[in-house]
């Protein structure tokens, strides 16, 4: 086949999404959930591991930082063999982490970069060193097509407790200046029947997101999914708008889809495989 005809017939692909983040033993967050949530969508699923955790749905029992040689390695090889479509980021538990993957992103040009700053797990266990927030806010934010907080990490963030809803715009606008492109503010911490996240898009342009609240005692993982999710569909073509909007849409119909099943003795997993989607084929 002649040059000019591969130009004119790109070859077929899968919509690549790579995941940068820690393993969950127990298998309900971290790489794991992001693959499930990655396959259940229709696209590839690719990752660079950069912990290992030793964890079940009743909390975390250990910690085992990869070093940082072999997260860029690991990097290295997808990118420069498979390409990406989008990344997802997780925890990133030193500086000297964050630095690799901010050179990454910076080299490779990544595109689509969702930022989970994933702090503290569900079962309250911190995951990350406290310097490293500092790291992930002058390397990664500027980077990032959106930041995902909750609100305790949030608030962490910008040492401040954000004790409403009311409080979330101004949040919002506070991550935006510590150099966020934009930042989905999830509220789920907070009290009431229902569930509002706030989405802005720049100082001002907020987008209020609600949904009624789903009693279960299975929320191990939905940061994690959500964000996978977002990055999913931005990877999928979607407009960071209605990535949201769909990442919403799956992560409320996973949990109430696991709402009721018994996984371990502490906070189960949603059902990530509710209803798959065939592998999506670009060309």
């Amino acid at each position: 086949m002649s040059k000019d005809n591969q130009t004119a017939h790109p070859l077929r692909r899968y919509a690549r999404v790579l995941s940068i983040a820690g393993s969950d033993s127990g298998g309900g967050a971290g790489i794991q959930a992001d693959l499930k949530t990655f396959g259940a969508l229709g696209c590839y699923g690719m990752t660079a591991i950069t912990a290992i955790t030793a964890q079940n749905t009743q909390g975390v029992r250990g910690i085992h930082g990869i070093p940082p040689e072999m997260l860029k390695a690991q990097i290295d090889a997808v990118v420069e063999d498979i390409g990406v479509d989008a990344v997802k980021i997780g925890m990133l538990h030193s500086p000297e982490v964050v630095h690799v993957v901010a050179d990454a992103i910076r080299r490779y040009q990544l595109p689509n970069v969702v930022l989970d700053p994933v702090m503290v797990a569900t079962s309250g266990d911190r995951l990350i060193a406290e310097e490293t927030e500092s790291a992930l806010v002058r390397e990664l934010f500027p980077l990032a097509a959106v930041v995902t907080p909750n609100l305790d990490e949030a608030g962490w963030l910008l040492q401040r407790k954000i004790a409403g809803e009311a409080d979330l715009d101004a949040a919002a606008d506070d991550l935006l200046d510590l150099g966020a492109r934009a930042a989905l503010l999830k509220g789920g911490h907070l009290p009431g029947d229902r569930v509002v996240d706030l989405l802005a898009l720049g100082k001002g342009d907020h987008y209020r997101l609600g949904s009624q609240r789903i009693v279960t005692h299975n929320g191990h993982g939905t940061g994690c999914t959500l964000s996978s999710a977002i990055a999913a569909h931005l990877a999928l073509g979607e407009p960071l708008l209605k990535a949201v909007e769909k990442a919403r849409s799956y992560i409320l119909r996973a949990i109430e889809a696991g709402a009721d099943v018994h996984t371990g003795k502490g906070h189960g997993p949603l059902n990530h495989g509710f209803a798959p989607v065939a592998q999506v084929v670009i060309g």
